[in-house]
């Protein structure tokens, strides 16, 4: 199983603007690694939630049917499902929040 840390990697990428998501493919600052567009990192962090309850959910099946006696695997791993989705979630809510404030602002 892979460390609940993995989900907060994927926001150390550098950002850019839809507009410049055409060019940041092939865009590499300083031999780092390529920049990614807001999409790409948003995307990126739901495959991960959802490959984190993928997880739990096979676990949990195993443990049920009998295929494994480790019930804390299957605690373990439905925590870290837990976790990452409430984080999904206040992301989600803090983006909505953002939108929200800039439509508020007087042009």
């Amino acid at each position: 199983m892979s460390p609940i840390g993995s989900i907060g990697s994927t926001f150390g990428l550098p950002l850019v603007t839809p507009a410049d998501a055409a060019k940041t493919q092939a865009l590499d600052l300083g031999g780092s690694k390529p920049v990614q567009s807001f999409g790409q990192v948003v995307d990126g962090l739901l495959s991960t939630v959802s490959a984190k309850q993928a997880e739990a959910n096979q676990v949990t099946q195993n443990v049920l049917m009998g295929d494994s006696g480790q019930l804390h695997q299957s605690v373990i791993a439905m925590q870290e499902a837990s976790v990452s989705f409430s984080l999904m979630v206040e992301v989600r809510n803090k983006l909505v929040e953002s939108y929200q404030e800039l439509m508020r602002m007087q042009a």
